[in-house]
């Protein structure tokens, strides 16, 4: 009982401590920017980077700003693979021993991500600390240390090159976690590192069906394949017969609109749904309000972050808007500078804030995943509300997608057309297309003014998918696993075409 007294009151000490940590960055979100960006700078003036932009001699932002370009990867990708190489002072301060392999997902070219020891330690890891003590502040009552937390990564071997490690994102977390986090986390290490994905989910499942899991962590749509394969395995109809005390998802990675009614249908009880929003290049916001679509802002992670409005992106010389400049409903590309020695890198996401005081977000799509074809700037959250309201008028439930443009042609005009596989049905999928259709043009101006009287876009096509379509056609890409997502939206047919081909074939 003592030893349990006292590790209930390093946690409280912890908690406590990290929410204040929290509230002073709320009370001067611009003041701890700021100074981020000189700490980074200061860290960084002496690297070949620093050097070449003059870091040493920057006073102000407007300096930065004039003086260090925005990038792209491609830009930026010289650098890294110095750095890569083993040449130290390069990005960052010292040698960088670590890199994020991701491919993305519309680039088959592997980007090489810096994982420096101040992103692991100052970012990534704080932030799993800050999400554990945002929930338990939230939910007093949890018994989130009395039982383990089940996670779930990617194809997570590590390999070694030039005397550096790289891998995915999920493997290098998992090879620098502490011993104690081991005891508290299923599976094993050893079982979260396999490569090959089916036989790590086969492994997965043997392990943690014998667990009692508390907690659980990873994408939507690939923990909803391992939470049914537990489930055959154990010949339960509910997680919840199987875990009793589960009591929260973390999830992030991709939107969880379309798969959370089917997670309320399979866990079989109510348990609480927290959203992150993390990349390879660093953690950037989470969900800090029980049953709140919004994500927090984290501003101490060492990321200063500045913001490009969609519609100048592709401008020459955008102009970047810091923290104390943006504007709520704004659809906004985010800019990064972080310690992990990323400079004024385009992210590749799209966000906009529903409020700045204090500077709460939504994910809205990624730079290259849109549809534009014709005017209409429909985004991935256009899609995502326009499925949600069809999905619930018409009791069907969504299990993945995408979409591409339909171009005009000399006999007619153009459109939308869609793949979309259900794990629930509606009963009439022409009901399901005609809510779709009114309610995007309800979300989404642009597009209403290209569908009126079907002079510039017809109607959508959908498309009904077979049954693990697109589980069949990622496997075939060799793109299983957390760290791969199904592109939603593109404005070439590049993914759509070969996904009804296969469709065909099913």
């Amino acid at each position: 009982m003592a030893t349990r007294s006292i590790f209930n009151s390093v946690v409280n000490w912890f908690i406590k401590d990290r929410i204040d940590r929290i509230g002073n960055f709320l009370k001067e979100p611009i003041e701890t920017q700021n100074s981020v960006l000189f700490s980074l700078l200061e860290k960084s003036k002496h690297t070949v980077y620093g050097r070449k932009h003059g870091f040493k001699d920057i006073d102000n932002l407007s300096d930065f700003q004039s003086q260090v370009p925005i990038v792209r990867y491609e830009d930026f990708e010289p650098y890294i693979e110095r750095t890569r190489r083993g040449e130290p002072n390069v990005i960052w301060n010292g040698k960088i021993k670590q890199f994020a392999k991701s491919s993305g997902t519309t680039n088959a070219k592997s980007k090489y991500i810096p994982i420096t020891e101040e992103s692991l330690r100052d970012c990534h890891f704080r932030a799993g600390k800050d999400l554990i003590s945002i929930y338990c502040n939230n939910h007093p009552k949890n018994q989130l240390f009395s039982n383990k937390n089940l996670r779930l990564g990617g194809s997570a071997e590590l390999y070694e090159n030039y005397n550096t490690k790289y891998g995915d994102l999920s493997a290098i977390l998992i090879d620098n976690l502490p011993f104690w986090i081991e005891i508290t986390t299923t599976p094993s290490k050893k079982t979260s590192l396999m490569t090959e994905w089916e036989a790590k989910i086969k492994a997965i499942v043997a392990q943690v069906k014998k667990e009692n899991v508390g907690s659980i962590s990873g994408v939507p749509s690939w923990m909803l394949i391992l939470l049914k394969k537990i489930l055959e395995e154990s010949n339960k109809s509910t997680i919840a017969e199987i875990w009793s005390q589960l009591e929260v998802f973390f999830h992030g990675g991709i939107s969880f609109k379309p798969y959370k009614e089917e997670y309320r249908k399979i866990i079989g009880k109510e348990i609480n749904f927290y959203e992150i929003y993390n990349a390879s290049e660093g953690f950037f916001a989470m969900q800090d309000r029980c049953r709140s679509d919004e994500l927090l802002l984290m501003l101490d992670y060492g990321i200063f972050y500045e913001f490009i409005k969609l519609q100048d992106l592709d401008k020459e010389f955008p102009r970047a808007y810091t923290l104390g400049e943006v504007e709520p409903g704004e659809n906004y590309a985010v800019v990064i500078s972080s310690n992990g020695g990323l400079w004024r890198y385009l992210l590749g996401d799209t966000i906009y804030f529903t409020s700045i005081a204090p500077h709460r977000l939504k994910i809205s799509g990624r730079t290259k995943h849109f549809i534009n074809t014709f005017g209409e700037e429909l985004m991935i959250d256009n899609v995502e509300k326009a499925l949600e309201k069809a999905c619930k008028a018409t009791q069907a439930v969504v299990r993945e997608y995408t979409g591409a443009p339909i171009f005009m042609s000399s006999s007619s005009q153009g459109g939308h057309e869609w793949l979309i596989e259900f794990s629930k049905k509606p009963k009439k999928i022409e009901d399901f297309n005609t809510i779709f259709d009114e309610e995007l043009q309800k979300v989404n101006s642009d597009y209403e003014a290209k569908r009126y009287k079907d002079i510039t876009l017809k109607k959508p096509v959908i498309h009904v998918g077979k049954d693990r379509v697109f589980y069949v056609w990622m496997s075939q890409r060799g793109k299983l696993g957390g760290q791969n997502k199904v592109p939603r939206l593109s404005n070439t047919r590049e993914y759509i075409e070969p996904l009804l081909s296969l469709n065909q074939k099913l």
